[in-house]
């Protein structure tokens, strides 16, 4: 990718090194509606190859463009920057929407989203113009977070320091998702103060690496593997702070988490259609049930009872956490970012119980014959197992159980 230079107004004066800005013509996607059709309608094409792309590991490129060129991947974009502005609720129902097609491509986008919600709540006035016109114009940013070998996955060793009128980078990432299908990685390090920080680089920049070493038996195409840096000049323009983010009361974590959420009920939505489709044309009944087809036997019956009503009750919730999470966009305060952590806590409790649940029913209410790799229907099981431990749900419950038993409000962060 060729680099282009952006004259910043600031002194000393320091050009500002990006990529060439992507030629391939986005949609401007105008209101949350037309955010949603779009979504299904993409969701069409992204199903239609989802088991051969992930039993061959077949590296979503295309999709993703499918996803810029349409302008689903702006839809965040404030209206006064020229994008749809679009509530929580209907983010998250696009997330789920592209999951159920396919949850690995359901999950790349949300580190994106997450990182433009940063930029809204502590970027600069230059900076959102600058990069909310690069996001309409179709372009993606993928995660430089979490790190291998430090005390928790929320800890960082990766630093940017001060190198005179620049800042330098050094350290090495893991679960690095959609970096290898960004324009843009932004990275968290800790700066000299040791505070927490968001660069925004250009992917082409000297020093940067990106590994596809990513082996996690679910999620398989999500390009979440290695990103090294060495050395990699940063302009202080690229820079905003991520602890300022929680320092006072924000939408961040809830809408970081309302995502995850999609991607399981997403993914609980589509493991119920299979079971359906396939006890109903391809399964079985026991000897013992005495009827002559699966989708007759009483224990087949009660039991995909039970999983629509998991399903269900995971969709409500996610909804019901859409308007939290919208009232505390719209007034921030501890009360309500607190009241909206607590909905999605609920929320991403119940979708991950459902997606787990459904995925091995799935297998179970279908049969031997359901095993087959021709099919790919363990990839349900495998990608929601895979994405349900991104945070553990135990600590869900007891956030959920502290805030309406004790009255204790959840932590500040991008975890809950």
């Amino acid at each position: 990718m060729s680099a282009n230079v952006v004259k910043i107004q600031q002194t000393p004066a320091i050009e500002f090194h990006s990529p060439t800005m992507r030629r391939r013509p986005a949609r401007v996607i105008r209101d949350d509606a037309e955010a949603i059709a779009a979504a299904r309608r993409i969701a069409t094409t992204i199903a239609k190859e989802a088991v051969s792309r992930d039993r061959e590991r077949r590296l979503p490129y295309e999709e993703l463009d499918l996803l810029s060129d349409a302008g689903v991947l702006a839809i965040t974009v404030p209206k006064a920057y020229g994008g749809a502005e679009v509530s929580a609720r209907t983010l998250a129902e696009v997330i789920a929407i592209l999951s159920e097609a396919d949850g690995s491509i359901g999950q790349i986008p949300q580190n994106h989203f997450f990182m433009l919600e940063a930029l809204r709540l502590q970027g600069s006035e230059e900076q959102k113009r600058f990069f909310y016109g690069r996001i309409l114009a179709g372009e993606r940013i993928g995660n430089a977070l979490s790190e291998i070998g430090t005390k928790t996955a929320q800890d960082h060793k990766t630093r940017i320091s001060r190198d005179g009128p620049v800042y330098r980078l050094n350290g090495r990432k893991f679960y690095s998702t959609g970096v290898l299908f960004a324009h843009w990685v932004a990275v968290v390090a800790n700066d000299d103060d040791n505070n927490s920080t968001i660069a925004f680089i250009p992917k082409e920049t000297p020093g940067i690496a990106i590994i596809d070493d990513w082996s996690g038996f679910g999620q398989r195409v999500t390009g979440s593997g290695t990103t090294i840096l060495d050395n990699v000049e940063v302009h202080p323009f690229s820079i905003l702070s991520l602890r300022a983010v929680f320092e006072r009361p924000t939408s961040m974590g809830p809408v970081a988490q309302i995502m995850h959420a999609a991607v399981e009920a997403g993914i609980a939505r589509a493991a119920l259609a299979e079971t359906i489709a396939f006890v109903k044309n391809r399964s079985r009944p026991w000897k013992d049930s005495g009827v002559d087809h699966a989708h007759e036997d009483p224990y087949t019956i009660a039991q995909i009872g039970e999983s629509k009503l998991r399903v269900s009750a995971s969709d409500a919730l996610l909804e019901r956490a859409g308007r939290f999470v919208d009232v505390a966009v719209d007034d921030p305060t501890t009360e309500t970012v607190a009241a909206a952590s607590v909905a999605v806590a609920e929320a991403k409790a119940a979708s991950t119980e459902a997606s787990l649940h459904v995925a091995s029913k799935l297998i179970e209410l279908a049969g031997s014959r359901a095993t087959l790799a021709e099919y790919g229907l363990d990839r349900y099981w495998r990608n929601a197992r895979t994405h349900t431990v991104h945070d553990p749900v135990r600590w869900k419950y007891r956030a959920i159980g502290d805030y309406w038993l004790n009255g204790i409000n959840p932590p500040r962060h991008g975890a809950i």
